[in-house]
This record gives structure tokens, sequence and C-alpha cells, in this order.
């Protein structure tokens, strides 16, 4: 062989590694946490000082935190099922619901342009769109809750389908640890394809029975109360005796709400060691540098906010969900105020990874915004919960509209961010009414909401709170019936899915 052609050999074959090691350079590795049902302000990061989460708050002093972040809702009060299919989908609440059957997900983008795709954790939208989802997956929980410390778990086999349940030991850590093995093993087979990682915890979804060591971590008597706390909610909107709030007792007194809260931070703070051990795999294996790191959650909660408990409702406490970013070309320690989904996050992480942008969806690209190139994506966001609640809000104003009842608020979140003083029906504000009920209007028809807006029959605001029962369901642990459950018959307890 000539000289000339041996140099030529070495140039093309130098050039094809560059171009090799390059566009895999361009393809970063996703590591996505999925958190079960965590109010957006329950993070050091967020400017709670009464919780201890350093190594979430590490990921936001690292990158980008967006703190209006949201759910768009649900069409039943599990709210976390609808909340992942728009996820894993891209489509607003009205275009996939809860059915991901025959929907093209966000980790099979992932996978057709050249990604591994491993799940661990929550699915709760059936077993055979995880099977279509992912190449890879152990200690995988299909369903909506379970108990902790017994959580029924599969794996995704050679021949992509799910193994029968196995109930195994406290959730948290089996699904950080299914994240751990996958990462270390990735690291091990040498894989030239960049992966995409996803870990949905059920935490701090309850039970709200932390593992044996994080009991009383937090006195029950250190927890404030929400700014916003109430004993009861001031009206009915809905079934105010669905499951979330059958958890306490009613009037909610404020040892139920401290105790509440001292156990949902437990849960949060031992959540948080995990996603750190989690990342310390990443940093031993060499992976960290070239890995986009999203921490995220489904809803929020209230935990006695308005006199609440759950997430069935469209208070900012219930629909307002983390979302925090990191990695490689993303900015470090920056905060964004854009008003977002989380179903935003598909196209904006094909984005950020040089994907094609996929199609057929409703989320918005924020890649911009992370990048500082653009500072909004939507002027106003719309949020709805079955056909008995709307909201709108914008960069400062929010009016929810509760149809059935015929009733509205109106709240400036600029002077009143714990939506405490209802302006609605303040002459003043009328101007402001009109303009915030022709934007729910607009969003109605826009996102093909089905349900109307303005109902032949008109429902009473005022209930009697004594005829609202609690009680208990089977996944709730000994622990969780002594602290929670005294003088309630527990014998006849409720079998529940979700």
């Amino acid at each position: 062989m000539s000289y000339k052609k041996i140099l030529l050999s070495s140039v093309c074959l130098i050039t094809a590694i560059f171009f090799k090691v390059t566009a895999q350079n361009n393809k970063p590795n996703v590591l996505f946490i999925f958190a079960d049902d965590q109010r957006a302000d329950a993070l050091g990061c967020s400017g709670n000082t009464y919780i201890n989460t350093p190594n979430i708050d590490k990921i936001a002093q690292n990158g980008v935190r967006f703190t209006n972040s949201y759910v768009m809702g649900g069409h039943h009060g599990a709210i976390c099922a609808p909340s992942r299919a728009m996820l894993m989908s891209g489509k607003s609440l009205f275009h996939v619901y809860d059915k991901l059957d025959g929907v093209k997900t966000m980790p099979m983008h992932f996978a057709e342009n050249g990604y591994e795709t491993f799940g661990t954790g929550k699915w709760h939208n059936k077993a055979q769109s995880f099977e279509a989802s992912f190449q890879k997956g152990e200690n995988v929980f299909i369903g909506g809750m379970a108990n902790h410390y017994s959580t029924p778990m599969r794996r995704l086999g050679e021949n992509g389908k799910l193994s029968s349940p196995e109930n195994k030991g406290y959730s948290t850590d089996l699904f950080a640890e299914a994240a751990i093995n996958y990462i270390d093993n990735y690291a091990k087979s040498k894989q030239e394809k960049p992966f995409f990682c996803y870990v949905a915890f059920t935490a701090p979804h309850d039970p709200r029975s932390p593992r044996e060591d994080y009991i009383g971590m937090y006195p029950d008597e250190s927890m404030p109360l929400p700014g916003n706390y109430k004993a009861l909610h001031p009206f009915k909107f809905d079934n105010l005796n669905i499951r979330d709030e059958t958890l306490g007792p009613w009037p909610r007194t404020p040892q139920l709400i401290r105790a509440s809260l001292a156990d949902y931070y437990a849960l949060i703070t031992h959540l948080d060691k995990r996603v750190g051990d989690i990342i310390n795999t990443l940093k031993k294996q060499h992976l960290f540098d070239n890995t986009i790191i999203v921490y995220a959650a489904d809803n929020g909660l209230a935990i006695g906010s308005h006199g609440l408990l759950g997430k069935q409702d469209l208070y900012e406490h219930s629909t307002k969900v983390p979302f925090i970013i990191s990695g490689p070309g993303i900015p470090k320690n920056k905060t964004k105020d854009a008003l977002v989904y989380l179903f935003d996050v598909y196209p904006s992480l094909a984005d950020l990874c040089n994907l094609p942008m996929p199609t057929k969806i409703d989320g918005e690209n924020v890649a911009p915004i992370i990048k500082g190139e653009k500072e909004k994506v939507r002027e106003s966001l719309y949020t709805t919960y079955r056909h008995t609640v709307r909201a709108v809000r914008t960069d400062e104003w929010k009016l929810i509209r509760y149809p059935e009842r015929d009733y509205t608020q109106l709240f400036n979140l600029k002077e009143d961010p714990l939506e405490i003083h209802n302006l609605a029906e303040l002459k003043e504000y009328n101007s402001k009414l009109e303009e915030m009920m022709g934007m729910i209007k607009k969003w109605h028809s826009y996102t093909d909401d089905p349900e109307t807006l303005t109902p032949e029959k008109i429902l009473p605001l005022g209930y009697d709170y004594t005829k609202l029962k609690q009680r208990p369901d089977d996944k709730q642990p000994k622990y969780i019936l002594d602290k929670y459950f005294k003088g309630v018959d527990v014998k006849n307890i409720k079998k529940t899915k979700h």
C-alpha cells in the first residue's frame, strides 16, 4: 500500500472516530428522577428552611429551577395517572387522559434516536405501555400506591415482558438500587449508546410511613403550620370525602397537620439521600459530566392548606410541582419564573439532547428558556380538575372557577401567593374578573375541554363536615393505623387500586 493510501486511510479512520465521538458527545445521557405527590415548596432550594434536601438542592445549584411549573390536572382523583401520561406523551390532558397504549412516549423517542432506555419505579399507566416504552427495567411497580415496606416489584425480561409481581422491601431503596445497578452495569459494558434512565419513586405519596430510621427525624412540634392552614375547607366544590381526604379526621387539627408534615418531610429526606447515592454513582463511573439530570414530581399536595389533605383541587399547593434540570450546556444556579407544564419536558429534553423534535404533541420547548435565550413560552396557563373546577393564571393573577357552584375565586399571586384573599366579589376587580374569565373560555376551547362551563343545575356551597367519614385503605401499614386512625374501625379496611 502506498504512503498516500496509508495516510488517506488513517485520516479517514481518525475522521470517523472524531465524528463518532462528536456525535456521542452531542447526545448526553439523561437521568430523570420523578417524585410522587411532592409539593413544589417541599425542598430546601425552594426556600423551605424546615426540610433537609441537600442533594436535590445541589441539582438546582448546578442547573436551572423553574418556580412556576405545573401539572395540568386530572379527570379523576388519582391525578398522578394523567400527570404521568402527559409527561410521557407531551400531550395535554384532553388529548391523552391517562392512557398510553398506542401512544409514542418520550423513552420511545429517545430509543428511536440511539438511546438505551431503562425504567424503574412507579408506572401508573399499565404494564403494556411500560413494555413498549423501555428496553430494560428492574423493580417496576405497576399501580398507583402501595405499602412502602412491601411494594410489588416486577422486572422487564429479555422477551420484553414484565414478570409477575413480587413483594420486596422498602420502595425508595429498591428503586434507587435498581438505578445504581443499571448505571454500574452500563459503565462496565462500555456501552456506546447514551442512556435514558427513568427513576420514578413512590415517595412521598402516602402511606406517610418513613423507613424506620427516618421516623421522628422531624419532631412533630417543630413543624410550622402552612400559612394558608384551615381546619376545614370553607365550601364544597367536589367530593370532600375522596380517598386522599380520608387520611385524617375533620376538622384538621394543628396536631394532625404537624404530624403529617413531619412524616412527609422524612419521606422526602430519605428520597433525597438516595438521589445523592444515584448521582454519586454517576460520578464514580465518570458519567456525571455528560448526563442531564431532571428532578420533578407528578403533582403537589395540600397537607392542611385550605383545610385539605390531598391534590384534588386547583390551588397552587396541589398543581405546582418541582422542575429542576442540570447538566452539560445548562447554566448553573438559575431560577426561571416562566409558566411551564410538566408535558413541556419531552420536547425540551429532545432539544437539549440534539434529537429531532417530536411531532403531534402539545408541549412547548422550554430549552431556550433554560439557556437564557427566551423568557417565556406562554402568557397564561390553564388547569383543570374533573368537571368541577377550572383555573387560569398569568404572571400575577389567578382565577379559579367552580361551574357547578357558580362560584369564583380571584387572587393576586404577587401579593397573595397563598391564595387567602378572594378578590372576586370586590367591585374594583370587575374588569380583571371579566378579563380572566375570557381567558378561561379561550383555554377551554383551545384544549378541547369537553366539560361545560355553564351547567344547568347549580349545587350548594355548604356542607356538613360531620357526615364525612375517615377510613383507611388496605395499603396503610400498622404505623399509620396506630398514628392517624385511632378510634376508627379498621376491621373493614377499604380495598383501593389508587
